[in-house]
């Protein structure tokens, strides 16, 4: 995980029901166009990723997991349907979707990955590298 910045940050799902700090590292934002990423979110999603130990749920009115595949699971809020957060059972990181942090989030985008699996309604042009699979951009997750 290449780090962008350590510092505290906030976020919250849409209704409030679910808020959260982060207080450490977290990694570049990756864009994910994989199919489970897209149904979850609507379109490809964005995340960023920390150490478990330095992510904190502030509040829990309706924070719920989804097993979706069995290596991996999703956060959401039960009330308002706002996707939060990807956790792989063998990684001490947790992605957090990055449209529920609080701005400024002071973070860059670092690559696309899964874009075999992007619609046909988008292209992806930014110029940032891009994947069909995580390839090495985590492999020290």
């Amino acid at each position: 995980m290449s780090t962008e910045r350590t510092t505290r940050a906030t976020g919250a799902c849409l209704c409030g029901g679910v808020t959260f700090e982060i207080d450490g590292p977290m990694s570049r934002v990756l864009y994910c166009h994989c199919a489970q990423c897209r149904k979850t979110s609507g379109h490809y999603c964005a995340a960023a990723s920390c150490e478990r130990e330095h992510l904190s749920i502030t509040v829990d009115d309706g924070l719920r997991w989804y097993q979706s595949s069995p290596e991996a699971q999703r956060g959401f809020c039960d009330r308002c349907g706002s996707s939060l957060f990807w956790s792989h059972q063998d990684s001490t990181s947790i992605s957090v979707m990055t449209g529920s942090l609080d701005l400024p989030t002071g973070l860059q985008a670092e690559a696309h990955i899964f874009v075999a699996d992007a619609s046909d309604y988008y292209t992806i042009d930014d110029g940032l590298p891009q994947h069909d699979d995580y390839g090495t951009i985590n492999a020290s997750e």
